[in-house]
């Protein structure tokens, strides 16, 4: 199975995804994702605390504008502008402003727009160098930078390195998409039986990987879709059986850009040079932690542009 381009994937991800938090579960972030959620929230509403009245904040990868919604709910004469590359977004909540097919190395903004730029896991996916200079560029003299960036160590990517496990035993190690779509051929021969294999695979899933793991919501949908397809035109289930190996396709894509955003946050003594380069200097910074593991999720640093 090949694996979607970055670009591809994240673009893809909001399309699919639309009535599913971007922070859920069998997403981005692992079980218990509500204390790594409560904890932005209180970094985001801290940040914007700072800002002076009616101040212009822009948002980086700002995806369902879920930064910007946390610092509304106490900010609410703060203008508020999210953007993302992807083209489809979810609908902006009230009293912000997202913009989809935007490139954060090529911001459709004037310079010395804003009084405040952030980015929640966005700015170490795309060139940090170009970012860097938009940023400085679009920010007012003495503005401020607030980034959560990923740890290539912490949970979120260990989460989705399982993920990236599950999904590959379901699609690659156990072929469900395949066996799947041979049985469709038997059918022409009247043979409408479910294969064994397929009919176990869920369970099979589950014992491996988990309850409700991609191994098993992949074989689950798979055992589903044949068996509710029993009567259907074969190449319309066999159409369900290709969208749901490009959803797979799309996660590994996902986790892919993820691992390498994370490898560039890592680095921190060349992020912190990236940004002091373009005029940000480091004001703070700290690990994150969700209130329950010692081992942090994210680091967070705000950053000044000189005067």
């Amino acid at each position: 199975m090949r694996e979607t381009s970055v670009h591809d994937a994240w673009n893809t991800f909001w399309e699919r995804n639309q009535a599913r938090e971007h922070n859920g579960r069998g997403g981005c972030l692992p079980d218990g994702w509500r204390g790594i959620a409560d904890t932005q929230q209180r970094v985001w509403q801290s940040f914007s605390r700072r800002l002076n009245k009616g101040a212009r904040l822009l948002d980086l990868a700002t995806g369902d504008g879920a930064v910007l919604l946390q610092i509304a709910k106490v900010r609410r004469d703060l203008k508020l502008t999210g953007v993302d590359r992807a083209q489809s977004l979810p609908a902006a909540p009230k009293g912000i402003t997202l913009q989809g097919g935007v490139e954060m190395e090529d911001l459709p903004f004037p310079d010395n727009r804003f009084s405040a730029v952030t980015s929640q896991f966005g700015f170490e996916y795309g060139d940090v160098t170009r970012i860097a200079a938009e940023i400085a560029r679009v920010l007012q003299p003495g503005g401020v930078l607030g980034l959560v960036t990923h740890r290539l160590n912490g949970p979120i990517v260990a989460h989705n390195r399982k993920r990236r496990e599950q999904i590959r035993w379901a699609i690659e190690k156990r072929g469900l998409p395949t066996q799947a779509r041979r049985s469709l051929a038997l059918r022409k021969a009247g043979n409408a039986a479910v294969p064994l294999a397929i009919e176990e695979a869920p369970a099979k899933g589950a014992e491996v990987h988990g309850e409700g793991s991609a191994a098993w919501e992949i074989a689950e949908a798979i055992r589903q879709t044949l068996h509710l397809g029993r009567n259907d035109d074969p190449e319309r289930v066999a159409a369900v059986l290709d969208d749901i190996e490009a959803q797979a396709a799309n996660e590994l894509g996902s986790i892919t850009s993820l691992e390498a955003a994370a490898t560039v946050a890592s680095d921190a003594d060349s992020m912190i040079d990236v940004l002091a380069e373009a005029g940000l200097k480091l004001r703070d910074e700290a690990m994150l932690t969700d209130g329950r593991s010692p081992d942090p999720f994210a680091d967070y640093r705000t950053y000044t542009l000189a005067g």
